[in-house]
């Protein structure tokens, strides 16, 4: 699924733009971003290609998961110079709610978080959209037990330098009795770039003020930075709720992290069954999406493919849809044009439910042209990340997705992602005549997801020491 992935950055290499600057400030002078505090998956850019591994714990000791917590506060990359990052490997944790309490947080802190947060995604799983097929019930373990307690996240440039920071993972865990890995969720990018339904990934993501990092084309100004790290200013002028103390909350944000299987063949026989011709299939892959499978949005190559735009990171993000109020270039249910409606005119202040999205390949990839499910698991981690797990991803993920009343759509869903049973719709645009698909099945399903806090590096030293 194209998603809003990295911000854009200066190339690796290459000089930063706040790089001869003493503070990181932005045109509008806001508060610097603690950089060094803040971990680094929340701003720095991925190599390309890229493998890695989650490796979920579970902490059965309270004084073994301090100790380890301890251990992250030395070994977990920061954001500090994220433009330019001088590492081979990046390793990064977060928490979850059963988590904190297993390292006997205190309840008057373990209060001061999010509801949603607090009731983990298993809880939230209707709201969202984990129904039928995607319920908890058929979830692979541990996910959803209460057994997931610590992430950390490795990701590397390449199988020499993962096998790096995973022994640094392995050193910081493996000597306590007290911790367990309970699962681990290998992770690679494909040398197209792809994802698994065959469409160009990472593809624009929102610019955070006070970080350095210029706006996106086509996506207007940079978000305030509390939509995104807490302790700062959000959208709407004010501070997010933070857990307390500050010294756990500050700096930090949240994260879904979620397994989803991709029905590869169905979603193919599905474009064959629907097209007369390659050409034909082809372009309604692009209606599906609103961008063409290299990445070229609909409303800048409306009728053909332009592989060369698509792979052109300064302008296969430049465009709003002004030009297109009614959706016939880009359909409104297009998933593109539903998890960023931009200038579109919708229910709801856009600005209030940007995201930053990681997502990653898992699986081998279903050799081109096989329209016949093979039986492998494949599919993509998607990493949501933000300050506020209910108007960020819960709001995208169950009112843009899996509804379409905010722009007209009735119960029409998200053709690609959306819960769909078998029997839903999705409507093209088309004068004089709009051309209505019926059918629609699932071809996204959910194997397990979390939401985990993601400390700062002080906060880590913070849970080190809990009495």
């Amino acid at each position: 699924m194209p998603c809003r992935t990295a911000p854009k950055v200066a190339a690796i290499g290459t000089k930063s733009p706040i790089a001869d600057r003493k503070d990181v400030m932005t045109a509008t002078e806001a508060a610097p971003l603690q950089l060094d505090e803040i971990q680094g998956i929340v701003l720095r850019d991925r190599p390309s290609p890229y493998v890695g591994t989650y490796i979920l714990l579970r902490v059965d000791d309270p004084g073994a998961g301090r100790e380890l917590m301890g251990r992250l506060a030395e070994l977990v990359d920061s954001a500090a110079n994220w433009w330019q990052p001088d590492l081979p490997a990046l390793l990064n944790a977060g928490l979850t709610y059963r988590g904190l309490e297993a390292l006997q947080v205190s309840p008057v802190a373990l209060s001061t978080f999010p509801e949603e947060f607090r009731q983990g995604m298993a809880a939230r799983a209707e709201f969202i959209g984990d129904t039928g097929e995607s319920a908890p019930a058929r979830w692979e373990p541990p996910f959803g037990t209460g057994q997931v307690h610590v992430v950390l996240s490795l990701l590397a440039a390449d199988q020499e330098s993962l096998a790096v920071v995973l022994e640094r993972a392995r050193k910081a865990h493996a000597q306590l009795s007290g911790l367990q890995v309970v699962h681990r969720q290998d992770f690679y990018q494909l040398s197209s770039g792809r994802t698994s339904f065959g469409y160009k990934d990472g593809i624009g993501n929102p610019a955070i003020e006070g970080s350095g990092a210029e706006s996106p084309p086509g996506d207007g100004s940079v978000l305030k930075a509390g939509e995104f790290v807490l302790g700062y200013r959000d959208e709407t002028g004010n501070l997010p709720p933070m857990p307390q103390p500050a010294e756990l909350g500050r700096n930090g944000t949240f994260v879904a992290w979620r397994k989803l299987h991709t029905r590869v063949a169905a979603f193919r026989r599905y474009l064959h069954d629907n097209s007369g011709s390659p050409e034909e299939e082809s372009l309604l892959a692009a209606k599906i999406v609103g961008r063409w499978q290299s990445g070229a949005p609909l409303i800048l190559a409306p009728e053909h493919d332009d592989p060369a735009l698509g792979a052109d990171a300064q302008r296969n993000n430049g465009f709003r849809y002004e030009s297109d109020p009614r959706g016939a270039i880009c359909p409104h249910g297009a998933h593109a044009r539903r998890a960023n409606p931009r200038d579109s005119e919708i229910i709801g202040d856009i600005r209030l439910h940007h995201m930053i999205r990681r997502g990653t390949n898992y699986g081998p990839p279903l050799p081109a042209g096989i329209l016949d499910d093979d039986g492998a698991d494949r599919g993509i981690v998607f990493v949501f990340i933000g300050s506020h797990l209910d108007r960020q991803f819960e709001f995208v993920k169950s009112q843009w997705l899996n509804d379409g009343h905010f722009t007209g759509l009735d119960q029409e869903k998200d053709l690609l992602t959306g819960n769909n049973d078998g029997t839903g719709i999705f409507t093209i645009p088309e004068h004089p005549i709009r051309r209505r698909l019926h059918g629609v099945e699932r071809f996204v399903i959910t194997r397990g997801g979390e939401y985990f806090f993601l400390p700062s590096i002080s906060a880590l030293r913070w849970l080190a020491d809990v009495q």
